[in-house]
């Protein structure tokens, strides 16, 4: 159906709706964009730490981020077979309700200031996180940084994890089920600020754009999601060296955590995305590209 009023500029901006124009210059209100049939741009904002979120709302959707490496890990356990992960930012409650499983059918992964915890069977590497380690079983794990970031949203309708090894899962979610809010929550490091969270949600952001045709305007929902994307553009084709300039990645490589930096520079090589089932539990999504 075309409409037969003039257009009105101004009320198509403000609306932020999809439209296409005819040759006499009126508007088709049944045109939708081709890629996903978003009529209204979602409303995209990033916080570069679990403190800096509103404490008076929550999102549609909230996406934890710890790049290195909590949510590396998550997403590669899940894809390697866990049950399930379990998130924790007390390690003794970590290790008084993992006492309930099986000693089989658990793994405890603890990690403060990068280090494995005393009395947990791993540490926060995904590398570790193996078929043959994990298959079946379930993680609980406690991190210093990540399991913070994933328990300030744990209330949100929908909450997921995700790294840069995981962007496309994760947008492809977004995609399909159309939140209008969605938050991209770094997880910083003891509060401050992490460079590669951030680049992380500029990936995502990105990647979402493309996808759906949206402006940077369209989208955003703060001043941070146009700096993320603006860091992605810069480090999007020398992630690893990124982490080489990060004081995280300066602390892992300190810790000989070479080989991880390598395997979490990685861009969309995993399915996996780990999706909260109840609050603070995380399985893998069914629906995978």
């Amino acid at each position: 159906m075309w409409l037969s009023c003039p257009i009105n500029w101004d009320a198509i901006r403000l609306t932020g709706l999809i439209f296409k124009i005819n040759e006499a210059g009126y508007v088709n209100e049944n045109f939708s964009s081709p890629k996903n049939n978003y009529i209204q741009a979602v409303k995209l904002s990033i916080y570069h730490t679990p403190e800096e979120t509103p404490t008076d709302t929550l999102p549609d959707c909230a996406i934890a981020i710890d790049v290195l490496r909590a949510t590396t890990t998550m997403a590669t356990a899940l894809n390697a077979g866990a049950e399930a992960v379990q998130v924790f930012s007390d390690i003794d409650q970590l290790m008084e309700i993992s006492e309930q499983w099986p000693t089989d059918k658990r793994l405890r992964a603890g990690e403060r200031g990068g280090k494995m915890v005393e009395g947990c069977d791993l540490g926060n590497s995904p590398l570790i996180c193996t078929p043959e380690r994990v298959q079946g079983r379930r993680l609980f794990i406690s991190t210093t940084n990540g399991t913070r970031a994933l328990q300030r949203v744990q209330n949100s309708p929908v909450v997921l994890a995700a790294a840069l090894v995981n962007r496309v899962a994760a947008v492809e979610y977004l995609l399909t089920h159309k939140p209008d809010s969605i938050w991209l929550v770094g997880s910083g490091w003891e509060g401050a600020y992490s460079l590669e969270d951030t680049v992380c949600a500029g990936a995502i952001s990105q990647r979402l754009m493309e996808e759906t045709g949206d402006s940077v305007d369209d989208i955003a929902g703060n001043d941070e999601v146009i700096g993320a994307i603006a860091l992605y553009s810069q480090w999007q084709d020398k992630l690893l060296e990124m982490f080489y300039h990060a004081s995280h990645g300066k602390r892992l490589l300190r810790l000989n955590g070479h080989e991880d930096l390598k395997y979490c520079a990685q861009t969309d090589v995993l399915d996996a995305l780990p999706i909260q089932k109840e609050p603070g539990v995380l399985v893998k999504n069914p629906v995978n590209r």
